[in-house]
């Protein structure tokens, strides 16, 4: 081999072992440290949790109940863990910081390979410090595992396009194929959907079909198919329900219709792009316009920047444009966000006075200084019950952040942009450990508590009803199914298909049960709790409270 070529894949082995290494310690660090949220990473563990107590992969089911709103994926990778290691909260929390690593890897290995060494290294820097995507590295849900899948799949098919025929261009774009597969395995058709209005677009604009014959469409096909149907066809001739529910209602209902009574407007996701890519949005208007072809006849020479343009905007196009909108649904436009922010830097990188930087980082201070001044003088007509439980915390990081933007910009005006890229990393670095901290103080809907007074009370044949509510972690902390009373929510589908009458159940047969000679234990909200006490009918031993939620028998218990 050329020396030189040798010497190139050694340092890109070494970047990618350094990268994993930083990366992982980022995204691993503290990560059991708080109580599982919900309602999500209640769903999304009770699921797994459910196939590893019955044995059925096949048919996920929530609380007894079936459950098809998504695939399988996700699922199945929870399911591991807690064969591995049972139900510990590192453990669960695991994927989707794997996730988050693939992600940046791969933002790392297109940038190099696509602009320059520097490019790679800055655009995962840029992914992974970014708010939103941090965040989700530590939340079990769907958009993170999607979001790396994607991010695979389409840089694949960039990097493919590069290669001449051979080994080295199939392989890239199999593995296109392939990880488009297992996101389509992870969300369903949007894994399909996304690659498809990217890469279609771009072809069309390039006006370059001929692609269409190097993409080995047929074998590629049979690739996808191998990985992604199997599971759909099990399930479907297990459920004939499924494909109505699953295709019809989650897929195309669910877009075009407000049946989830989600009203956001069309410009929900601005403010979502803004706040969650801080601290590096203040720079995202100055990289994209130095991304953008200058004419429309440049436009070939500007084909990977092109690319990345229209596989962000377009996706954020598509979300935009749902009835059905959810923060998290608009991460995979980072990946791409990130590249275009990391080609910017890297030209700005040795200029001391590159157009824009000066500009970004004087709105990066200007908004910092702004947020810092309103978590040491909040607005009194603001009621932030969750900022008081921080505490202390809020103080720490108003001040993370505003001596570290300030050492930014002092870096940047008198050393240049690298010492100031680096004074910001490591600014956003620490406030974000810091928040991740402080996060279990502010999460005040999980129910661990009293489900953890309740586990070490409970006796076989004991009875657990979540009253007019469904706690979604509760199953999860009980390792068992609970009785739900007057409520269906997300679980309404499923009890239309399964007999689901011993333990979904209306008013009246629970206080016929509540009546009876066995121990039943009731976790209810407050505000409900207030309402039952006022019928003196009603026999309510009060067992623990929280400030939310209240635990109650129907019998008077020992302590």
């Amino acid at each position: 081999m050329n020396p030189e070529i040798q010497q190139t894949a050694n340092r890109r082995t070494h970047d990618i072992l350094l990268l994993t290494l930083a990366f992982g310690v980022f995204f691993l660090f503290m990560i059991g440290n708080r109580p599982l949220s919900v309602p999500d990473e209640g769903r999304y563990v009770e699921i797994p949790r459910e196939m590893v107590a019955t044995g059925d992969y096949v048919t996920p089911r929530l609380n007894g109940v079936k459950y098809f709103e998504k695939p399988v994926l996700l699922y199945w990778l929870e399911s591991a863990s807690i064969k591995l290691f049972g139900l510990k909260i590192w453990a669960l929390r695991f994927w989707p910081a794997l996730f988050a690593l693939i992600g940046c890897l791969a933002v790392y290995v297109a940038g190099r390979k696509l602009y320059c060494r520097r490019t790679g290294i800055i655009a995962a820097a840029v992914l992974a410090t970014n708010l939103l995507y941090y965040a989700l590295s530590r939340v079990i849900i769907l958009d993170m595992p999607v979001s790396a899948l994607l991010t695979v799949s389409l840089l694949s098919f960039l990097l493919g396009t590069h290669e001449p025929p051979g080994t080295k261009r199939r392989l890239y774009f199999w593995s296109f194929y392939a990880f488009m597969a297992l996101a389509t395995l992870t969300k369903g058709l949007i894994g399909i959907l996304i690659p498809a209005m990217a890469i279609g677009a771009w072809i069309i604009i390039l006006n370059e079909w001929r692609m269409l014959r190097m993409m080995y469409l047929p074998t590629g096909l049979v690739l996808f198919l191998l990985i992604s149907a199997p599971w759909h066809i099990l399930v479907g001739r297990a459920n004939p329900e499924f494909f109505n529910f699953y295709f019809v209602h989650e897929h195309f209902v669910r877009y075009l219709t407000k049946v989830h009574n989600r009203y956001q407007p069309f410009w929900y996701f601005i403010p979502i792009v803004i706040v969650g890519l801080f601290p590096w949005s203040v720079y995202l208007v100055q990289a994209v316009t130095y991304n953008l072809p200058a004419s429309w006849r440049e436009r070939h020479e500007h084909r990977d920047t092109l690319f990345l343009l229209l596989w962000a905007g377009l996706v954020f196009l598509f979300f935009s444009a749902s009835d059905s909108k959810l923060i998290p649904y608009i991460l995979p436009v980072f990946p791409p966000l990130a590249l275009l922010i990391g080609r910017y830097f890297a030209a700005a990188w040795n200029v001391r006075d590159f157009p824009g930087i000066r500009t970004g980082t004087a709105a990066l201070l200007i908004v910092s200084a702004v947020l810092c001044a309103g978590m040491f003088f909040p607005p009194r007509y603001l009621d932030l019950p969750d900022a008081r439980k921080v505490g202390n915390f809020v103080y720490a990081f108003a001040v993370i952040l505003l001596t570290g933007t300030v050492l930014t910009w002092f870096l940047g005006r008198h050393r240049g942009f690298r010492w100031a890229f680096a004074a910001l990393c490591a600014t956003i670095v620490v406030f974000l450990l810091v928040v991740n901290g402080a996060a279990s103080r502010a999460d005040t809907r999980s129910i661990k508590s009293l489900a953890d007074t309740l586990k070490a009370r409970l006796h076989p044949g004991d009875e657990v009803a979540s009253y007019e509510t469904y706690y979604q972690d509760l199953p999860v902390y009980l390792e068992r199914r609970i009785i739900v009373v007057d409520w269906k929510g997300e679980l309404e589908f499923g009890t239309t298909v399964d007999d689901a009458a011993a333990w979904m159940i209306d008013d009246a047969a629970f206080w016929k049960k509540w009546q009876s000679t066995e121990t039943v234990y009731m976790l209810t909200k407050r505000e409900t709790y207030d309402v039952l006490m006022k019928n003196p009918e009603r026999k309510l031993y009060l067992v623990a409270q929280t400030d939310d939620n209240v635990l109650v028998a129907n019998k008077e218990m020992k302590p």
